[in-house]
């Protein structure tokens, strides 16, 4: 087989990586890709979003099957695109990805199924927004209804952090079209863990959980981020819980989307929260998670293509997952000053070294091959280290151990990576 992979990312570079390791695959093609899936794929320069361009790849090349990464292309239709061209596509269509392209399409589903989820009232006025404010007590979450880079929600504990996720939504327009609708959604308190699902219309397929790190510092502390690490499966899920998620969040929600006329194909990325109450829907995505990805596809033992062949092809009912027993940490390696202003194009330095460490692989994220094939930071996130061990501690030390090997100017990653799984 040929395969198209879309996207440049950790993400990405986890999705094929995995990918390359399929005996039904021939070549690999990446668009736009990065250094480190250069090293396994054919990179095109072909942005993401150029949904016209890369239908034109996917014709020239003759793929056999194009694995979609980020949500902005699927939001913009391309499945719909590639599939009136007769051409195999994972990923779910335009209709289908509202899920994650509306919050308040994706609640109004949940709610209407009877799938556990906060309270929300959804507004498209400042005043309105904040007239609810007035009337509640804090904390609060204030998301932007749109596509906003991860960085539309809000976990406002005051008032005042009410008030400027507002104006930045509404009179500042910080996030585009994204912000003319804005959820403010009570706040729900426990961890939060992660649930990749493969989805056929009303068959699915769950993977193991993960759980990430959204913010920038160590204790949780600083602003949201796209993700500074993961780790699965996650202790704190316990299987009794697990089982809830699929048969009352997972499920559910794949019967919705189908009681609409809505034939949901891809995967669909469940955000919960473990509350005293029992597991609830934070959001819902329509792709691999980033860096959730990166920590559960070495785990995974069965063929990924298979997987998605089966759901391309009508035929998910029935398959099952193969998976490691170890545990996998991730560390993000990030650009300092990201997730505000950082500097690109810094010498990367190490990373043989560290991929060489058992259990290790590095993935590459914001990376760029220099004029003498060299690596250099190419983004706010740009290397994800993931590890493998036979139990958390050593992953985690593994994992850390081969971010040690790597420099890069102004290099920065969070300290307290899964060290949570220790106290449980």
């Amino acid at each position: 087989m040929r395969i198209l992979v879309v996207g440049g990312g950790g993400r990405e570079h986890a999705l094929t990586w995995k990918i390359a390791q399929s005996p039904l695959v021939d070549a690999i093609w990446c668009a736009p890709g990065n250094a480190g899936m250069a090293a396994v794929a054919e990179c095109v320069d072909i942005g993401a979003e150029d949904i016209e361009a890369l239908a034109g790849l996917a014709q020239d090349k003759k793929i056999d099957l194009t694995v979609v990464g980020p949500e902005a292309p699927l939001v913009a239709g391309i499945a719909d695109l590639f599939q009136d061209r007769g051409l195999a596509v994972f990923g779910p269509t335009r209709e289908a990805a509202r899920m994650e392209g509306s919050k308040d399409f994706a609640k109004q589903l949940m709610l209407d199924a009877g799938v556990p989820t906060g309270k929300a009232e959804v507004f498209t006025d400042y005043e309105a927004a904040e007239a609810c404010i007035l009337k509640n007590k804090a904390p609060y979450v204030v998301k932007a209804d749109g596509l906003a880079a991860g960085k539309g929600v809000v976990i406002a504990q005051d008032d005042e952090a009410a008030y400027k996720a507002l104006k930045a939504c509404f009179l500042d327009r910080s996030f585009g079209s994204a912000g003319e609708k804005v959820l403010i959604e009570e706040f729900l308190e426990g961890q939060e863990v992660s649930i990749l699902c493969f989805v056929d219309g009303e068959d699915i397929l769950p993977m193991a959980p993960a759980q990430d790190y959204k913010r920038i510092g160590d204790g949780d502390s600083g602003p949201n981020t796209g993700g500074m690490g993961s780790y699965s499966p996650v202790p704190v899920l316990s299987d009794e819980d697990y089982q809830r998620c699929v048969e009352e969040i997972l499920r559910p929600t794949a019967r919705a989307l189908a009681t609409r006329g809505i034939h949901y194909q891809g995967i669909l990325y469940a955000g919960i929260i473990l509350t005293a109450e029992g597991p609830k829907v934070l959001e819902y995505n329509v792709r691999f998670g980033d860096p959730e990805t990166q920590a559960v596809l070495p785990r995974l033992e069965s063929d990924i293509v298979e997987a998605m062949l089966a759901v391309v092809e009508g035929r998910l009912a029935g398959k099952s997952l193969q998976w490691k027993d170890d545990p996998c940490v991730t560390v993000v390696i990030a650009s300092g000053g990201y997730p505000a202003a950082y500097k690109k194009g810094y010498p990367v330095s190490g990373l043989e070294a560290a991929g060489s460490l058992a259990g290790v692989t590095v993935f590459h994220a914001g990376t760029s091959l220099g004029d003498g094939r060299e690596v250099l930071t190419n983004g706010g996130r740009v290397l994800g280290v993931s590890a493998l061990g036979a139990d958390f501690a050593a992953a985690r030390d593994r994992a850390y151990e081969a971010a040690g090997m790597i420099g890069f100017t102004d290099i920065y990653y969070r300290s307290d990576i899964a060290l949570r799984t220790l106290e449980v």
